[in-house]
């Protein structure tokens, strides 16, 4: 059985927009505790405008810190609704009757989700009142002055240039700081997310990859000629089929890692070239694996090796489990003893590893795709 893998992630990530703002006790500490609890419970914060001061519009009050937030979810625009419903209870705002017309710890409006254009009882996207709002389109222009306006078809300079709204808006010396700089990746250069079959590690790495600015390199899979041939006959064709893989593997790392990207911050590949020589350990006879592992020495000894090396640990139940559920029938034939053959490789292999640079993780209980605070555990775990 050979680790041939289709990569179809269906969480796409959507565009958000959100306008803070708070009159109540400190205020920049308000809006600052609120960003936090947003990139914990909705996604990655993209980009946070300045901060305004504007008076309190339609009541008297005191003047009010405002901002926007660009944030990209994999939530719903319903979830995120209710996401930002409990973070403003949690930070004591209560929304009555009063359409929000009074002072406030905190106040978060969704401005846009994607272009999507949405009216219920609970949600109305495009907020409905932003176009006479400025201490909303200024710092909408700030974080993108050409998104588009679904409804109206304009862009948030020219809604800008045209609000009715006069309000003279104060900018704040001090800036909102973005959570994500709390998770320092500034040490790696170079990251490398391994498991066994049905792990998540591609998930895992395209997430990383998307939040944290990293060059991502995901393992291709063209069509290989031999695989036809190996499941017709694997004794004869289980040397060429692996050789292939390797050689494969062995270009992709040897190109994309060496090509440098000036606008990337590091490097994540959900996998590591050692897992060659653990799955061909398997699929070969000894002598034709005694061969393979002289040219995979040879191989690997010129790649550069990652700061560190996460290995995400699954329950063999669970690694079925998984198999089972994305459906691949190449993969429904797998069977428990192989995927714990395929354990016992990599754990030899990390025996042999420096301690520091080598992360074990169980994510057996874990939801990291679908449960943000998961995800953010995992991370935080591989960083520390």
């Amino acid at each position: 059985m050979l680790n041939v893998k289709i990569t179809n992630l269906n969480d796409t990530l959507h565009d958000v927009f959100l306008a803070l703002g708070s009159n109540m006790g400190n205020r920049y500490e308000q809006l600052q505790q609120a960003v936090d609890m947003l990139f914990e419970e909705v996604g990655a914060v993209h980009k946070i405008s300045s901060v305004y001061e504007s008076p309190a519009m339609g009541f008297e009050g005191p003047a009010f810190l405002n901002c926007v937030i660009w944030m990209r979810t994999r939530l719903s625009s319903t979830k995120v609704l209710k996401a930002v419903l409990s973070i403003e209870k949690s930070m004591g705002r209560e929304r009555g009757d009063s359409h929000g017309y009074a002072s406030r710890p905190i106040d978060i409006d969704v401005l846009f989700y994607d272009a999507e254009v949405k009216a219920s009882k609970r949600l109305t996207i495009p907020h409905p009142e932003m176009e006479s709002r400025r201490f909303v389109l200024q710092p909408m222009a700030e974080v993108h002055a050409q998104w588009v306006h679904p409804v109206s078809e304009k862009n948030m300079v020219r809604l800008l240039a045209e609000t009715p709204d006069k309000t003279n808006l104060v900018k704040q010396s001090k800036w909102l700081r973005n959570p994500i700089k709390n998770i320092d990746f500034a040490r790696f250069n170079y990251i490398a997310i391994e498991g066994n079959i049905g792990a998540g590690k591609t998930s895992l790495s395209t997430q990383m990859a998307g939040e944290f600015n990293a060059k991502l390199i995901l393992e291709r899979f063209k069509d290989n000629p031999f695989l036809p041939k190996f499941y017709k006959d694997q004794q004869r064709y289980a040397f060429p089929l692996e050789m292939s893989f390797l050689a494969d593997r062995y270009q992709q790392l040897v190109e994309d890692i060496a090509q440098f990207d000036l606008f990337k911050d590091c490097v994540i590949t959900d996998y590591d070239l050692y897992k060659s020589l653990i799955f061909a350990q398997v699929t070969l006879a000894e002598e034709e694996f005694n061969l393979y592992k002289k040219l995979f020495q040879i191989m690997h000894k010129e790649l550069p090796q990652p700061d560190v090396y996460v290995y995400l640990y699954q329950s063999t139940e669970r690694l079925l489990e998984n198999i089972k559920k994305r459906g691949r029938s190449y993969e429904q034939d797998i069977q428990p003893e192989y995927l714990q053959k395929i354990h016992e490789g990599y754990f030899n292999y990390i025996k042999a590893q420096p301690a520091e640079k080598v992360k074990v993780i169980d994510v057996s209980d874990l939801d990291f795709v679908k449960n943000r605070s998961d995800y953010l555990s995992l991370v935080r775990t591989i960083v520390s």
